[in-house]
């Protein structure tokens, strides 16, 4: 039986980076960079843990995958990422270059659309990819969260 790496299988990856936030009492995003159908980068939000407002999941992949590749842009990279990447994220990802980006569950709160701001021209946006996925592990965190305080 062939693996098939779609855009599903790697989304799946980025869930589990998710789990491992949630595991240790971090918002469950998760994020993974793929070049040539292979995972370079790994990430998950480490805000706590770290002390660190800048912790996302996607800067953390970001800073991971440019000291694998030895340089600052992303070029022939796929970020996959379980929640719309906010602002801040967005930002980054914007100077990264990296030509395309997808994600699982929408944040019409903090997302980077919510917020008007761009990614870079040459950036593709594929959306909704296992959203009810990424949404269930969040409602579950937070619901957690909520009967613990």
């Amino acid at each position: 039986m062939e693996l098939k790496l779609d855009d599903a299988y790697f989304m799946k990856k980025a869930l589990m980076e998710a789990e491992i936030a949630f595991e240790n009492g971090e918002v469950p995003i998760g994020a993974i960079i793929v070049v040539q159908g292979r995972i370079i980068a790994r990430g998950y939000n480490q805000t706590e843990q770290l002390n660190d407002v800048t912790a996302h999941a996607e800067m953390l992949a970001i800073t991971s995958a440019a000291n694998f590749l030895g340089g600052k842009y992303l070029y022939d990279c796929t970020l996959y990422v379980t929640l719309e990447p906010c602002q801040m994220c967005a930002g980054a990802l914007y100077w990264s270059q990296i030509p395309r980006i997808v994600f699982g569950a929408s944040d019409p709160q903090r997302g980077y659309s919510a917020s008007g701001t761009k990614l870079h021209p040459k950036t593709k946006v594929k959306r909704g990819i296992m959203e009810k996925e990424a949404e269930a592990l969040l409602k579950r965190f937070f619901i957690q969260k909520r009967n613990l305080n």
